[in-house]
């Protein structure tokens, strides 16, 4: 039987230990730290924040974050914009090319609905025929509310957006041609390397993308356009887009929850110490001499970004998680000394990779005073799972 609401509020003021399992559960004293922390880092760099929030699709995480600072949402679908819009958030950018009709007209209708309360819309593009036909979308809406219009530029993702330079010119200067589209600045969001294993290798890549940023926005302001803003970064590079003078705006998400991904790389001794936030909790439901089993399979987390990790136990109780398929997991002792766990025993997995781990459930369980000893304090809708067009 599928968990019900009424049944997941129930567990508001209760133990962690009567959270049923799998579940998705939110360190809440974790991830204020991280809220904190990240808000620090923009205010002493002077930068605003604007998380995405396809890692969360929440909007009351959204609306979180913008009282401790940031400027709005990001997202990557219209559908999910919707979504948080329904839930209260006013400032929202689609990161992402929109290119079908009926997504742009239900896109033209939300930047009307959003300016009627005093918010905007903001939308990426990198193609002649994506600025008309966005420009088409909002004639038609029969409103005057405009929309802002960010150019995408590659700056070594290898999607989305055209090369650096005299291209993003032409496509600027096309969308100030219409009355309601507002060229917004420049997106420049280097995705891969927030990945890259070493702290200088970031450094590197970076150093190259603030060079492309530059160089694009300094030819078009001598086309006479003036560029209020580039935007992009993530969590893995946000200290070198901070530090470039160029940036204006960090799109980093993944700070709030961290995944296990992310811990495998060397962290920036610039970067603020951000912690996992964001698990799965399991039981061992099977010991074998050889191993365990624990209820958390792939349908519970997702595996892209590899396997998760078993958090907070000491080193010689230390477990690797196995794959075990659709509905469990295969736990093995680490090193010559390590023990399984006991029949009945709950674990807490990291994930590997925290966005479409998200996205896997309808709920998240914010849990307050740690997750040994914690309570059950809220339960977190994922609004925006699924939305997907």
């Amino acid at each position: 039987m599928k968990t019900t609401p009424d049944a997941l509020a129930a567990l508001i003021g209760q133990r962690v230990d009567l959270i049923d399992t799998p579940a998705l559960v939110v360190d809440l004293d974790a991830m204020d730290r991280n809220i904190q922390r990240m808000a620090d880092f923009a205010r002493k760099h002077q930068v605003r924040w604007r998380p995405h929030a396809k890692m969360h699709k929440s909007a009351e995480l959204a609306l979180l974050l913008q009282q401790a600072g940031a400027q709005g949402v990001c997202v990557q679908k219209v559908s999910e914009a919707e979504a948080l819009a329904a839930g209260g958030v006013l400032d929202i950018t689609i990161t992402n090319e929109v290119i079908a009709m009926p997504k742009l007209h239900r896109a033209a209708r939300l930047a009307t609905a959003l300016a009627s309360r005093g918010g905007r819309l903001g939308v990426a593009v990198d193609s002649a025929e994506g600025i008309e036909r966005l420009a088409e979308a909002m004639a038609l809406s029969g409103s005057d509310a405009g929309m802002d219009v960010l150019v995408e530029i590659d700056v070594g993702q290898g999607r989305c957006g055209v090369p650096p330079g005299e291209a993003a010119v032409a496509l600027a200067l096309a969308v100030a041609r219409h009355p309601r589209l507002r060229f917004a600045g420049l997106q420049a969001y280097h995705g891969r390397a927030q990945h890259f294993a070493s702290a200088g290798e970031r450094r590197e890549a970076i150093a190259r993308t603030v060079q492309q940023a530059a160089h694009t926005r300094d030819l078009i302001e001598a086309a006479g356009l003036p560029v209020p803003l580039v935007t992009g970064s993530g969590t893995g590079t946000l200290v070198n887009e901070a530090a470039s003078g160029v940036y204006g705006e960090l799109q980093a998400g993944s700070f709030l929850f961290m995944d296990a991904d992310y811990a495998r790389n060397e962290r920036d001794p610039a970067q603020p110490a951000f912690e996992h936030a964001l698990f799965v909790k399991t039981q061992v439901i099977s010991v074998r001499d050889t191993h365990a089993v624990c209820d958390a399979g792939h349908k519970s987390h997702a595996i892209d970004s590899g396997l998760p990790t078993v958090a907070n136990l000491p080193a010689d109780r230390a477990l690797r998680y196995a794959n075990g398929g659709d509905e469990h997991g295969i736990l093995y002792a680490e090193g010559d000394k390590a023990r399984l766990p006991a029949l009945g025993r709950m674990l807490w997995l990291v994930p590997g990779h925290c966005d479409p781990t998200v996205n896997l459930h309808d709920f998240m369980i914010g849990v307050r005073g740690g997750l040994a000893q914690g309570v059950v304090e809220r339960i977190i809708r994922v609004d925006a799972r699924g939305a997907l067009s």
